[in-house]
């Protein structure tokens, strides 16, 4: 029997953080990717009947025996996770990141960031998203991708680019206002290392490499391997758009100067997460300037994974 499975439905920062959290947990442990079938994935997990009938052959199947341990994050995911444990007649222990909504009673322990309102006696509160950044990542980072940035200049800013979500926009107008200040930025003397996401767009990244034609620039083109550890690792500043509060996390867990890029839109969950960390001296708005300072690396992934450590050794005391 697997002593524990991590649940997503295969969104990258869902993914990287229930595998977060199951890493600093230290337990053996499966990656299960659910892919839920129609009626079931149009409705709200307190109305799914038979939720285990949800789960599509297209992704990954929960079937005894079941685990010690289950970690689920998402939405499609709130369901089965409870449908296991029901399945195990409550041996099983539920850990879910952010608010499961349905089925708040069921649930050993809730991983919530400060910024949601979520309280309770289950709820550990994080002040961002628990991730995979560890300095042992960031080694493995630096080592592995030194170098293919060996000649850029130093210091190096790895600038994380998102776009566009349901409450943020990363529009070409903004994406170009961004470009020149990174042109002024490589002028100054400083290195560019410029991961995008999938969300950034092709007319995005397309933009961004004719502006900085002719600056020490590298720009991940999505060949071979995700470079993204590597540039929280090798960076001396980063630069990262405030749509994600997974990479905010991520490049606080490094101590290194953030710099939050300021986009269109928001909401209000985000303002309260960029004005604590703000508070917090993890992060500051970029205002074209890379300026220096330093924090405790946030911590909290291994916080969370000792409370869970200590739900199991008093189930088996």
């Amino acid at each position: 029997m697997s002593q524990v499975w991590v649940l997503h439905d295969g969104k990258q920062g869902m993914r990287s953080q229930v595998l977060g959290l199951a890493e600093a947990l230290g337990l053996p442990f499966v990656e299960k990717r659910l892919v839920i079938r129609a009626p079931w994935r149009h409705l709200m997990p307190s109305l799914w009947v038979q939720p285990l009938m949800a789960i599509s052959p297209e992704g990954d199947l929960l079937e005894p025996p079941w685990p010690q341990v289950i970690i689920s994050c998402g939405r499609n995911t709130v369901a089965p996770a409870r449908a296991v444990k029901a399945a195990n007649k409550g041996h099983t222990l539920w850990v879910h990141i952010q608010d499961p909504h349905a089925g708040r009673q069921d649930v050993d322990l809730m991983v919530v960031p400060e910024h949601d309102h979520t309280r309770g006696d289950n709820v550990v509160l994080t002040r961002g998203a628990v991730h995979r950044v560890t300095p042992a990542m960031l080694e493995e980072g630096r080592r592995r991708f030194a170098p293919m940035l060996a000649d850029l200049p130093r210091p190096l800013v790895s600038v994380l680019l998102g776009g566009n979500n349901k409450v943020y926009r990363l529009t070409l107008e903004r994406l170009g206002q961004l470009a020149d200040d990174l042109v002024q930025v490589s002028k100054r003397g400083y290195g560019l290392a410029i991961t995008p996401s999938r969300r950034t767009g092709e007319a995005g990244l397309a933009l961004l490499r004719e502006k900085l034609k002719g600056c020490a620039a590298y720009i991940w083109d999505g060949s071979g391997d995700n470079p993204y550890f590597g540039l929280l690792g090798l960076a001396d500043a980063i630069l990262v758009t405030g749509d994600s509060v997974s990479m905010v996390s991520e490049a606080g867990a490094t101590g290194k100067p953030v710099h939050v890029i300021e986009l269109e839109g928001g909401s209000t969950k985000f303002r309260r997460f960029h004005a604590m960390m703000e508070k917090a001296e993890v992060t500051r708005p970029f205002r074209g300037q890379v300026e220096r300072w330093s924090y405790p690396p946030l911590n909290d992934t291994a916080r969370a994974a000792a409370m869970i450590r200590d739900l199991l050794m008093k189930r088996a005391a």
